[in-house]
């Protein structure tokens, strides 16, 4: 009798579950902020993406090192021209504060003393994806194109190729361009700075 009890149980708990629709808890940045400020997020790396508080994969050796190469030939470059923030917060709508791996942004640095930069202060957002590719060209880049980010790289380690997304344009990007081995390229906003895909690479 008590295993036939149990049976039923069960059944019932996973009826239940099928049928629940379960909604997760969800955050304004304010709210995110505030959060922050407590010192609980304090040694884990979280991004606020669509008011949820998602838990970011640890930077690997090949992220790490790409992401500081590619910040480095942006910051000797565009010297005087751009901020160049890495892993930094940017102020996004939908309850949106993702930290990309690099983004270029207006001068003078002391305007992100009271926020974080918005839309409107973006050149340049990149994205040094691995583990996180999926994620990068699929949610982060639906959510950049929203906010008109009119220039939006990821640099794909996997396969040693850099993805361009351009023209943004009802929710999504209209132009995309995949560069490998011996292309050039510029940002968008400076054109004579030209770099090369090897540059980004190099190793």
């Amino acid at each position: 009798m008590k295993l036939f009890e149990n049976a039923i149980i069960k059944k019932i708990y996973l009826i239940v579950f099928m049928i629940t629709k379960v909604t997760p808890a969800k955050f304004s940045v304010q709210e995110y902020h505030q959060i922050i400020e407590t010192g609980i997020l304090a040694y884990r790396k979280v991004e606020l993406i669509n008011g949820i508080i998602i838990e970011m994969a640890p930077e690997g050796t090949e992220h790490s090192y790409y992401g500081q190469s590619l910040a480095d030939i942006f910051r000797l470059s565009l010297s005087g021209q751009v901020l160049v923030r890495e892993n930094k917060p940017i102020t996004l709508s939908n309850n949106t504060e993702p930290e990309p791996d690099i983004a270029l942004v207006q001068l003078p640095s002391t305007r992100y003393l009271s926020h974080h930069p918005y839309p409107e202060d973006i050149y340049l957002l990149i994205e040094i994806s691995k583990s996180t590719l999926a994620f990068d060209s699929s949610v982060k880049r639906k959510n950049y194109a929203k906010e008109e980010i009119k220039d939006y790289w990821i640099v794909d380690i996997i396969n040693k190729q850099l993805k361009i997304y351009r023209s943004p344009s009802q929710g999504d990007y209209q132009e995309i361009t995949t560069l490998k081995a011996n292309s050039i390229l510029s940002p968008l906003a400076f054109p004579n700075t030209i770099i090369t895909i090897q540059e980004i690479f190099a190793s």
